[in-house]
């Protein structure tokens, strides 16, 4: 079995989030699909069919089968143009169709995907307190322009923004807590974030819930900001550029687009770079 392994969204040359790409004929047995996950260790790796005029995804993390993954989709369409030619592809995941656009040229990967629909709704009061707790954060920390939510495009995140960037350079938390938190409360990751601007951010991802200490990038979750960023009337001027990973010292770069249409597909575009095949 061939498995690429490509960093999504990276920095020119550099950073990114590594992903496991396995293109079948057919998809391996659950079983197998998350041991070849475990076995990479990366947060997610994909599997992808081909099934009509598109793809059956799967993505799996360390530990878990995960509904949606916005840099393992990225990583999916890089590994697409190099194999098809550049263009774009239906993807049929678990719960939701969506698609990506993948190019190859000159020896450059970058790719955009489509996501889910977005929605976003007020962080419950108790679970708040919790996540406060496990990140030794306190309230007065939070951003009051950047309420804590819950955010979806996809998967479900819930949304802490900080008022300092130390605070998220700081943050800490007790991996096992972690994942005993999000999993009781049906998270995928815990997002911290910081505006620089209005149009830049910076951003971490616990996702404890997948066996991942921390995530470098995270395309579900930054699908998911914007829609919730759309949803509170966010002066974003249309697009916004998340800059996560780089307090692990695996810069990644990650843009999203944002139409008006409240709810709508939220379009997630980095570059690429492939690492190496492995068997």
């Amino acid at each position: 079995m061939n498995i690429l392994k490509i960093a999504a969204f990276s920095d020119g040359d550099s950073g990114g989030n590594p992903a496991g790409v396995v293109l079948q004929p057919s998809l391996p047995s659950d079983r197998e699909m998350q041991s070849i996950a475990a076995r990479l260790g990366f947060s997610e790796t994909v599997f992808a069919m081909p099934q009509g005029q598109g793809w059956r995804v799967r993505y799996f993390s360390p530990e878990a089968e995960v509904p949606f993954c916005g840099h393992a989709t990225i990583a999916l369409g890089a590994a697409l143009a190099m194999q098809y030619g550049n263009g774009d592809f239906p993807l049929q995941l678990n719960q939701a169709n969506i698609s990506v656009s993948g190019q190859y040229q000159a020896g450059q990967l970058s790719a955009a995907l489509q996501s889910p629909p977005t929605r976003s709704t007020a962080a419950p009061a108790a679970l708040l307190q919790e996540a406060l707790d496990l990140f030794g954060l306190s309230a007065d920390q939070l951003c009051p322009k950047l309420p804590p939510a819950l955010i979806h495009a996809g998967a479900d995140h819930l949304l802490l923004a900080v008022q300092e960037r130390a605070t998220l350079s700081a943050m800490r938390y007790a991996q096992l807590a972690g994942r005993d938190l999000m999993r009781r409360a049906g998270l995928t990751t815990i997002l911290l974030l910081w505006a620089e601007n209005r149009q830049r951010f910076h951003s971490r991802n616990a996702f404890a819930a997948g066996g991942v200490y921390e995530d470098p990038a995270t395309g579900a979750a930054t699908a998911a900001l914007a829609g919730y960023l759309r949803d509170i009337g966010w002066e974003h001027g249309g697009h916004i550029a998340v800059i996560q990973g780089e307090d692990m010292g695996q810069r990644s770069c990650l843009h999203a687009a944002i139409p008006a249409a409240q709810g709508s597909s939220i379009r997630v575009s980095g570059t690429a770079r492939l690492m190496e095949a492995a068997h």
